[in-house]
């Protein structure tokens, strides 16, 4: 006999290890030096969320983008969204898997709209105000800039289910009875 069922109470560990992921990834974007953007043509010009590059093979002049305001409110944006992870990593340790606390969960998912609320500014006013600055040639946006999407829509997916948690409180503790999705006879 074959049966096919969701088992919520060990559901209760994808959430908190699916945040370490996004930490992960905003570590990831917000530390690369090789770049966020970079030209498409002669490879002379590339731009990390700090730093802008040109130059050819061994020989790079490096400016810091930290000059110009809309930069420093990337990165600020970028670290106070990573901070408001954090601790929404560590109350979603404590609520799911330390012990079940359900009041703590609609907080966590505010918390992570909060998060995806400020990356998403700062993922948006990169571009555009790169764009601004280079007139010329046309520009890739490279892994790391990527990684910042990535952890952003992990915390955007991780919000919608910490919302919807509270629901289903008596099959995350193991309380109700197995609901199968398929049972073969």
């Amino acid at each position: 006999m074959f049966r096919c069922g969701i088992a919520y109470p060990r559901c209760r560990w994808i959430l908190p290890l699916l945040l370490l992921f996004a930490i992960i990834f905003d570590i990831i974007a917000i530390a690369a030096t090789s770049g966020w953007i970079e030209d498409e043509d002669a490879k002379s010009h590339y731009s990390s969320m700090w730093d802008e590059y040109l130059g050819r093979n061994d020989q790079w002049e490096s400016r810091s983008l930290m000059q110009y305001s809309w930069a420093q409110a990337v990165a600020a944006l970028m670290i106070i969204g990573l901070l408001v992870l954090i601790a929404a990593f560590i109350l979603s340790c404590a609520a799911l898997c330390c012990s079940f606390i359900v009041g703590l969960l609609p907080v966590i998912g505010i918390l992570l709209i909060v998060v995806v609320v400020f990356q998403v500014i700062a993922l948006i006013i990169y571009p555009v105000k790169f764009n601004e600055l280079i007139f010329e040639g046309n520009y890739y946006y490279t892994w790391a800039y990527g990684f910042g999407w990535g952890a952003t829509i992990l915390c955007i997916g991780c919000s919608i289910l910490f919302c919807c948690l509270p629901r289903y409180e008596d099959e995350l503790t193991g309380l109700a009875k197995t609901k199968y999705i398929y049972s073969s006879a």
